[in-house]
């Protein structure tokens, strides 16, 4: 810290008060967890916030933050914590909107058990990194006892007319290969059904924008699970742009799995 006089320089040193300020926050998840039947410990950890969760999740079954926090731009969608977590966790980062409430309404303890027919989604591509984001969400389809939905998006053949002018679109070609994507997305999960056999599992293939399909999902499911990369993704990225847009506007939690370690 730098000072512009002596009166600028604060009552106390200033370790001190962020160590205080961190035990203020700790004070308010205890009363909130109050009613939590598990174990839970609270603790503080300097350095930097992603940084340390970032090292933290190579022992973490499951990392949670939010999507905004204290810091940063008031226009930023997406706060730099949770922007850059889930490209460098060792282990699936779920983000959770601030508008977003938990399943079933606001409940009076907090801890209780909430049950809904909202389904858990896997945003998937059929590539060979989906293989884990479909484990993770019949996990905890299974869990919530809630029905999983696997979601695959195709773009519009007519969207490539503005580069192919002479390309004869018909709706017969959009049809035929929706549904051929739908029969492929069903038997590349034949193995999750034999995993999961008590599982209410459906498949659907929409038409439009992955974003945007993805986007409106998270707006009424439990959990949208994505990975960190898939097809489409530039091999020096990180994150993946479709889990990255994805994350920015969605309207309820995002699970990413870390699917660059599958691959390998």
């Amino acid at each position: 810290m730098m000072y512009t006089g002596e009166p600028a320089v604060l009552v106390s040193p200033e370790a001190r008060a962020e160590r205080d300020r961190a035990n203020q926050l700790l004070d308010i998840a205890r009363e909130l967890l109050r009613d939590y039947p598990g174990e839970v410990t609270f603790s503080t950890a300097e350095g930097s916030p992603a940084g340390v969760l970032a090292a933290l999740s190579a022992r973490a079954q499951t990392l949670a933050v939010g999507a905004r926090g204290r810091g940063g731009f008031l226009g930023q969608l997406l706060g730099s914590v949770a922007a850059a977590l889930p490209a460098h966790a060792q282990c699936p980062t779920v983000v959770v909107p601030e508008e977003s409430r938990p399943a079933g309404g606001q409940d009076p303890e907090a801890s209780a058990p909430v049950r809904t027919t909202a389904p858990v989604v896997a945003g998937v591509d059929l590539s060979e990194s989906s293989r884990p984001v479909l484990l993770l969400a019949a996990q905890h389809a299974q869990r919530l006892e809630a029905p999983l939905q696997v979601l695959t998006a195709m773009p519009l053949l007519r969207e490539w007319r503005y580069w192919y002018p002479d390309l004869e679109v018909y709706d017969t070609t959009t049809e035929l290969r929706r549904s051929n994507l739908t029969g492929t997305l069903e038997k590349s999960i034949d193995w999750l059904r034999q995993r999961h056999p008590s599982l209410d599992i459906t498949v659907e293939v929409e038409l439009g924008d992955p974003g945007d399909v993805l986007e409106a999902m998270t707006r009424t499911a439990q959990l949208t699970v994505l990975g960190t990369r898939g097809r489409g993704a530039v091999r020096s990225a990180l994150l993946g742009s479709i889990s990255r847009e994805v994350l920015n506007r969605a309207q309820g939690p995002v699970m990413v799995v870390p699917t660059e370690q599958a691959e390998r």
